[in-house]
């Protein structure tokens, strides 16, 4: 398993270099946008990509939602000026859901064994461990709810957990269509100095329907 992993984290390596080597200039210019963190800088730069722009929206939103930083507020509210209101958060959960797992998956290959070890030698992260396989699923879901926790946090707590990949990635789609609508909502208001409560009215109806369907999956199928 050790060779195995090693193998994967060269395989990773490799990735990134050859990027940079098809695309010299691509990999500087994307950490130029995450260090600045200018949200119409980086709208401007995925609408420079033209039909091709909701496939590079998708990728980078995946992207950085897979590295756990910087916020995505920059990236789903940049999708909601290029792409409008609905069809920005659309994008933006589906590809913010899809990094998160990347990020789970890679988290628990790696570390996961090593946690297991930790948690065995302690009563009290092993009663942790044992409540997160139970009830991992609704704290998951009211985390990535709550607009403007760091993604990086919740993707390492849930792969070290005992929380299955079917909840996670459940718990992850479910909470994030009302925090990433929030958080693009007041982005997308600020910029354009357009206010419209309606909208954040609606993502919280729609918020408190996901949680009741949430708790009704909870009690159905974890118990």
């Amino acid at each position: 398993m050790k060779q195995v992993k090693i193998a994967a984290a060269l395989l990773i390596v490799l990735l990134f270099v050859a990027v940079h080597i098809i695309a010299p200039e691509f990999l500087p210019e994307i950490f130029e946008l995450l260090k600045n963190g200018d949200i119409q800088e980086t709208a401007e730069y995925i609408k420079s990509y033209g039909e091709l722009a909701v496939v590079f929206s998708f990728l980078l939103t995946l992207f950085v939602n897979a590295l756990g930083f910087p916020p995505a507020i920059i990236f789903s509210t940049a999708n909601t000026l290029i792409f409008g209101i609905f069809w920005g958060i659309v994008i933006s959960v589906a590809a913010e859901t899809v990094g998160v797992t990347i990020s789970f998956l890679l988290l628990r290959f790696f570390f996961r064994d090593t946690a297991k070890k930790l948690i065995s030698k302690s009563k009290f992260l092993s009663s942790v461990d044992k409540y997160s396989s139970k009830k991992g699923f609704l704290v998951m879901l009211i985390a990535r709810m709550v607009p403007y926790i760091p993604s990086g946090v919740l993707n390492a707590v849930g792969a070290l957990s005992s929380l299955s990949l079917r909840d996670y990635v459940i718990s992850a789609f479910i909470g994030k269509f009302p925090s990433t609508g929030i958080e693009a909502i007041i982005g997308h208001d600020a910029i354009t100095q357009q206010e419209d409560p309606t909208r954040m009215i609606v993502v919280i109806i729609f918020a408190v329907v996901l949680i009741v369907g949430a708790l009704w999956y909870e009690r159905k199928h974890l118990h």
